[in-house]
């Protein structure tokens, strides 16, 4: 994952691709302040996994399409276009989302690979989904659809 970044980082100085190559910057920035708090956690330097990086990835989405629907509500069409143009470019380095029904799918398996039957194991089930799927589904949407399967 670091060297796709660092990789996508060169070519666009190269390229001279000024928004993409800010995008890629902020990128970096929040992993390396990601590493920092982890460092500041523990004595020993915390190197981050690929979760640990998809994680902040999703993360960056999401302040993005916030930042973007509050920028449209203001008027502020062009700031709302920037937002977009950097949710493309961090979604290049996020997995495939999964569609509708593989989520109903996995929400399936992981409640029978967990055993559950009531709401009460609806942490389990999350936890489940967020070992094997980090990255590749909104758990937002998830929990709810979790909660009615279980409820």
């Amino acid at each position: 994952m670091r060297k796709r970044l660092s990789e996508a980082l060169k070519t666009a100085m190269r390229e001279k691709d000024t928004e993409r190559l800010s995008t890629l910057r902020l990128i970096n920035a929040a992993i390396k302040d990601r590493e920092i708090a982890l460092r500041g956690e523990s004595d020993e330097a915390g190197e981050l996994t690929s979760d640990d990086i998809l994680a902040i990835l999703g993360k960056m989405v999401k302040q993005r399409q916030e930042s973007a629907r509050a920028y449209e509500e203001g008027g502020r069409l062009e700031l709302a276009e920037r937002e977009r143009g950097e949710i493309k470019v961090i979604e290049e380095f996020l997995p495939r989302q999964m569609s509708e029904a593989e989520v109903d799918k996995a929400i399936d398996d992981a409640v029978s690979d967990v055993g559950a039957n009531s709401i009460r194991d609806m942490g389990k089930v999350m936890g489940a989904l967020k070992t094997k799927y980090t990255g590749r589904m909104d758990f937002g949407t998830v929990g709810p659809k979790v909660k009615a399967r279980l409820g």
